[in-house]
């Protein structure tokens, strides 16, 4: 017997062989769908408002008809990335929300701290034509991959062996593992052992980020400010060393670092994403909506999926400007400052 959520998501048909025709010629107006699933995570890191706020954080999951919601959304977009402020596979229903972006003809990623992975669900994963399972990581070993805390390296490194054989058992050489890997500034040494890592986990590729979220005061001396000249060039030579390893080894490698003045362009591609919090509320992106029961004087929000089309909002006059503004030296005073305007590819 169907479930509920089967029979609310089987009124949807798939794109027909018309659209996906039309659709070589002319690509989808969004990139990425970016849907936070969850709020919630069992991880306690110290560089996340989950830790630092939270006396005020909201913890809920995503339900189905707020997802199945977002359908017309879906239509108009190239990949959906099913993942936000929480860990994603905390959401019960989250391969039925695969399955339905799926169907959409979306391409389907997430990223993932790693605790939820068993073999079970590393099959269904790999079943389900995901192309993209990243993990997170601050460190290369234990010791340094202490700043997610709750999150043991060792227990990393089990989940991606884990869907690792399932992939091979498999053949599934549609579906490639990642690292996100978050830099913090006391750490960039542990960088140096990426490579090695890579080789011996069977990651595909790894992207490299700096802190672009400062949660509290006190965290601030682990990110790159734009300024700091001298830590960021020591930083640089240690990520273009990695870099070229890692690529010299058949994979991929991507880093960032800030560049002393902004560009007139957001590194988030909000002119072309949209982001999705897990009560339906639409956002340029995960920054600007963070799950706190608080005031945030930078939250955007453009309405609300549960009572408008999601396309009728992306095509509301006030979004569309916000999105016009990004791109250019003026940008929407909420952006004005954010680390993603002054960031610039490195180790390339």
């Amino acid at each position: 017997m169907a479930s509920d959520v089967e029979k609310l998501f089987s009124q949807f048909r798939a794109p027909g062989v018309w659209r996906e025709i039309r659709e070589l010629f002319q690509p989808r107006e969004r990139e990425c769908l970016q849907v936070e699933v969850t709020s919630c995570c069992m991880g306690k890191c110290v560089y996340c408002p989950h830790t630092t706020r939270a006396d005020v954080w909201k913890s809920r999951h995503m339900k189905p008809e707020t997802f199945a919601a977002l359908w017309p959304a879906m239509l108009g977009t190239a990949r959906v990335h099913l993942q936000g402020w929480g860990e994603p596979f905390l959401n019960p229903y989250f391969m039925d929300f695969v399955s339905l972006a799926r169907k959409a003809g979306c391409a389907v990623s997430t990223t993932t701290c790693g605790l939820r992975m068993d073999e079970d669900l590393a099959e269904r994963v790999v079943s389900s034509g995901m192309d993209i399972v990243a993990f997170s990581l601050t460190g290369t070993d234990e010791q340094s991959n202490g700043a997610r805390a709750g999150v043991p390296f060792s227990r990393v490194e089990k989940a991606v062996r884990m869907l690792q054989k399932a992939r091979r058992e498999k053949n599934a050489v549609h579906l490639e593992i990642h690292l996100a890997y978050l830099m913090l500034a006391s750490n960039v040494e542990a960088v140096r052992a990426l490579p090695e890592l890579m080789e011996d986990w069977g990651v595909h590729a790894a992207v490299i980020s700096t802190m672009d979220y400062i949660p509290s005061p006190d965290m601030a001396k682990e990110a790159f400010a734009p300024h700091e000249r001298d830590k960021i060039e020591a930083a640089r030579v240690v990520l273009e060393e990695v870099g070229a390893k890692v690529r010299a080894s058949g994979r991929d490698f991507y880093a960032s670092l800030p560049a002393p003045t902004p560009a007139p362009c957001c590194r988030e591609r909000a002119h072309r994403t949209m982001y999705v919090d897990a009560d339906g509320q639409i956002s340029p992106c995960v920054y600007l909506n963070v799950p706190l029961d608080a005031p945030q004087p930078d939250r955007a929000v453009f309405g609300n999926v549960l009572e408008e089309n999601p396309e009728r909002i992306w095509a509301r006059p006030d979004y569309a400007a916000f999105r016009e503004a990004v791109q250019t030296e003026r940008p929407p005073s909420s952006c004005a400052s954010c680390a993603k305007r002054f960031e610039a590819p490195c180790a390339q």
